[in-house]
């Protein structure tokens, strides 16, 4: 059959298994959203921004497993979307971003709204084309979207001219799967391999396994699971990591790194042996490199060879998917305690409950870690999380504690202030039955705040928590420990988030003492239909700790003093 290229465009993703995009019209991609006329069984979100558009993709791609797809205009239609498509790449993230083009006859003349976003956004894809023929539509999408979700996820844009998309040619499915030369997947592990791995696992008296946001993408949590119980292996976990292993289970430690438990640092510290399972060894888990886990051997497994040596030098490299190596090594290996190990770990452990926030007196002030804890106990910690960057977020990932994989969605890599409201309406959508709270500061809502009309037209029941503190918090923070508090462009002036929410007509509540917490829970909770937004008026001076100064070793962290546990400030 005679198809255009914009409608060829939408016969693939239907094919795909697309039903929902997050988009933003313009001159350059206008035919194909006039073909999407024609194809009532895809359901178009129009975003407020593109930006906007490419974080509800990767929203949507976390939380449902699946490909997210993102569509713009040529120019700063496409340029809107680099933030989004970085987040994505940072973060092995699988979406589809599909942007118009000028007609190819025009390309490279400075036309009108015409960019090298195929140039621009070579460094943060996997790949990205630019179709030139109409005849090629179909096969890029398909190569498209197996190269974002294979192997190591991530995002791939696709370049279309205008001219390529009115132009007709003769479509016929294509049934066989997309086979891209250069990819080279190796799943399993060799025979040596796994020798290997189970003579370091009986050397070793102090083992633990640091993991990381690769089991996730693997499907890996139960292998992961079986490995810890049968060695009795403890667990820390990456901040993308966290639900990987449920943190009620009694291996699981919680979080490492700049501001990750100080028990799991001094651990990794300790430790003989480390088993790396889907991480990357950024920074911010490992402080100082030259003297991180001197102390241990180093196993380490990855879908993406590049990483394996790349920041830390390992004794065992295994390239390979964690699924599948997991249950390599676990089906041979032999039972075992480490129950003097882990009782040491533990002995470190109880330190932190002298020195926690939640279990000092807050003298009348409302603390975003109590409202965290307490959002966690009144959702029975069964709700999906998403947070944007700052103070919040690293308070959420000590106090809100997730028993299931895919429940924290948040920008690690790239560390995107603004992801937070956009990616969750895409998480909501993508999910559609499951309970999603939105926690967020006030510097990170007024990048994006401006997709609430986003949420509200499209009827997205998301529970938007406002953390106020008229701070960039964690610039303050760090402005107050290493520039001798000149608190300088960090004091925030905000509108009022409630009037602002009226504005919508969204329900909405201002929390400004701790027992009001529960009754505010209870109200979003109770709104069955369009979001819901609870301001939460905190401490503006309140402090994430620990902490691990930049390039500092990571056992010499900043902790909360044992007495008082409250730096006070006027």
């Amino acid at each position: 059959m005679k198809l255009t290229g914009a409608e060829i465009l939408w016969e693939c993703l239907i094919r795909e298994g697309v039903d929902l995009v997050f988009g933003y019209p313009g001159g350059a991609i206008l035919p194909a959203y006039d073909a999407m006329t024609k194809y009532p069984q895809i359901h178009h979100v129009l975003v407020r921004h593109e930006q906007g558009a490419a974080h509800m993709a990767d929203g949507y791609a976390r939380a449902t497993g699946k490909v997210g797809v993102a569509v713009a205009t040529s120019g700063p239609g496409a340029t809107n979307l680099v933030t989004g498509i970085a987040t994505a790449m940072l973060d092995s993230s699988p979406i589809v971003c599909i942007t118009g083009q000028v007609p190819t006859s025009v390309i490279g003349s400075d036309a009108f709204q015409e960019i090298d976003i195929t140039g621009i956004t070579l460094p943060i894809t996997k790949h990205n084309y630019l179709v030139t023929e109409v005849d090629e539509i179909a096969p890029t999408i398909r190569e498209a979207f197996h190269i974002a979700k294979s192997g190591r996820p991530g995002p791939v844009l696709v370049d279309i001219p205008k001219d390529v998309q009115i132009a007709v040619t003769e479509y016929e499915p294509i049934s066989e799967p997309a086979v891209v030369p250069s990819e080279r997947l190796v799943t399993v592990a060799t025979t040596d391999e796994v020798d290997r791995a189970l003579a370091l696992l009986e050397e070793s008296e102090r083992p633990l396994i640091l993991a990381g946001h690769g089991l996730t993408l693997s499907g890996a949590e139960q292998e992961l699971l079986e490995f810890a119980e049968k060695r009795q292996i403890p667990v820390a976990l990456t901040l993308l990591g966290k639900g990987t292993l449920a943190e009620g289970h009694p291996l699981c430690l919680g979080m490492m790194g700049m501001h990750g438990e100080a028990h799991v640092n001094i651990a990794i510290q300790e430790a003989d042996l480390l088993l790396a399972f889907g991480m990357r060894f950024d920074d911010r888990v490992t402080g100082d490199l030259k003297t991180y886990a001197q102390n241990s051997k180093k196993i380490h497994v990855d879908i993406d060879a590049s990483e394996i040596n790349k920041n830390v030098r390992v004794d065992l490299g295994i390239v390979g998917d964690l699924k599948h190596v997991i249950g390599q090594i676990t089906e041979r290996m032999q039972p075992a305690e480490h129950a003097e190990w882990v009782n040491l770990i533990q002995s470190w452990q109880d330190d932190r409950h002298l020195r926690d926030i939640y279990n000092a007196d807050p003298g009348g002030k409302l603390y975003a870690a109590h409202v965290i804890r307490d959002l966690w106990k009144y959702t029975g910690g069964e709700c999906v999380v998403v947070t944007d960057v700052g103070q919040h977020q690293m308070w959420e990932a000590q106090y809100y504690h997730h028993q299931r994989p895919r429940t924290l969605i948040t920008s690690g890599g790239l560390g995107t202030m603004g992801f937070a409201v956009p990616a969750s309406i895409g998480a909501k959508m993508g999910l559609k039955d499951g309970e999603v709270w939105t926690i967020v500061g006030d510097g990170g809502f007024q990048m994006t705040m401006m997709e609430l009309a986003t949420a509200v037209e499209q009827k997205v029941n998301v529970n938007i928590a406002i953390m106020n503190n008229s701070y960039l918090g964690m610039v303050r923070q760090w402005q107050e420990f290493f520039y001798e508090e000149r608190y300088h462009a960090t004091p925030m002036g905000s509108p009022d988030f409630c009037k602002l929410a009226d504005a919508y007509r969204i329900p909405n509540m201002r929390v400004t003492r701790r027992e009001e917490i529960p009754q505010a829970v209870e109200f979003a909770r109770q709104q069955t239909e369009g979001p819901v937004l609870i301001e939460f008026v905190v401490e503006k001076h309140d402090i994430v700790y620990p902490m691990v100064p930049a390039g500092a070793s990571l056992h010499n962290m900043i902790r909360r003093p044992v007495a008082g546990a409250v730096t006070e400030k006027e």
